[in-house]
């Protein structure tokens, strides 16, 4: 399983709870039809005055085959448009791994 992590930071002129609202509703009923996308997560810090980040995104796909597909279709540029509209995307780190999970007591 491939996974994409962002570390998001709003643009100027966002509050963090418009962010959240943003990125939570409207941004995601959009990106949620990624071509390959098998997993979509969400997450806001409990405390934003103290959080480095205003969420967390995390994209999981079969693989990176299936990751550049996703990336490279007419969808995905709607939706980086989108996000630029709220997102500052340059500011945040952005991590592609392999996960390897060592519990989950959610399987059984």
């Amino acid at each position: 399983m491939t996974k994409i992590v962002d570390l998001l930071v709003r643009r100027d002129g966002y509050t963090h709870e418009e962010f959240a609202d943003r990125w939570q509703g409207d941004h995601s009923e959009l990106a949620k039809d990624l071509p390959g996308l098998q997993r979509y997560v969400t997450s806001v810090p409990t405390d934003p005055e103290r959080a480095a980040y205003d969420g967390v995104l995390e994209l999981y796909f079969e693989d990176m085959d299936a990751l550049s597909e996703a990336f490279d279709s007419d969808l995905a540029e709607r939706v980086q448009a989108d996000a630029a509209e709220f997102i500052d995307l340059e500011a945040g780190p952005r991590l592609i791994v392999e996960e390897t999970v060592q519990l989950d007591e959610r399987a059984d």
